[in-house]
């Protein structure tokens, strides 16, 4: 993992080029790409189509966006234990998140995340931000990268 120096936070809203942001790691790894900000919480249960890589739940907002090879920003997610499944699914098929940033501890996003990892071999770190750090992650422009060091801290920044 790289390391990058930290830069003082700065009184901005939004997460500025060069300054990184610490949360907790709820599954490790790298992962840099565009992010996706869900306006709603979703449930992968019936709510994301594992190979069609596209929302399906049709009372969200982002009805018909993919997920696929980005970062997903969540702020908590929406029930059902099945989820689990169809997020490992996802991963597998190539088709779901690259890396997940919540704002709430999540423990069946991180499970889907955990078999994709124990079964596919496909690691996709999700770490969880204090609200106020969540809101300057949502609000930002520009892909990110998460480095989630297993057994430490977590790093979110714009990947410049």
């Amino acid at each position: 993992m790289a390391k990058h120096p930290p830069v003082p936070v700065s009184d901005s809203t939004h997460l500025q080029a060069g300054e990184s942001l610490f949360g907790d790691v709820l599954i490790p790894g790298v992962a840099s790409a565009d992010k996706i900000v869900l306006e709603k919480p979703l449930s992968f249960w019936g709510g994301y189509d594992c190979n069609a890589a596209t929302i399906i739940d049709r009372t969200h907002p982002q009805c018909g966006e993919s997920l696929a090879g980005k970062i997903m920003i969540m702020a908590r997610a929406k029930g059902s234990s099945s989820s689990s499944s169809v997020l490992a699914e996802a991963i597998r098929n190539g088709t779901g998140p690259v890396g997940i940033v919540l704002g709430e501890r999540d423990l069946i996003i991180a499970i889907g995340a955990i078999v994709a990892a124990e079964l596919y071999g496909l690691v996709v770190p999700v770490v969880c931000l204090a609200p106020n750090d969540f809101d300057r992650i949502a609000g930002s422009k520009g892909a990110l990268r998460i480095e989630a060091a297993e057994g430490g801290g977590a790093q979110v920044f714009l990947d410049e």
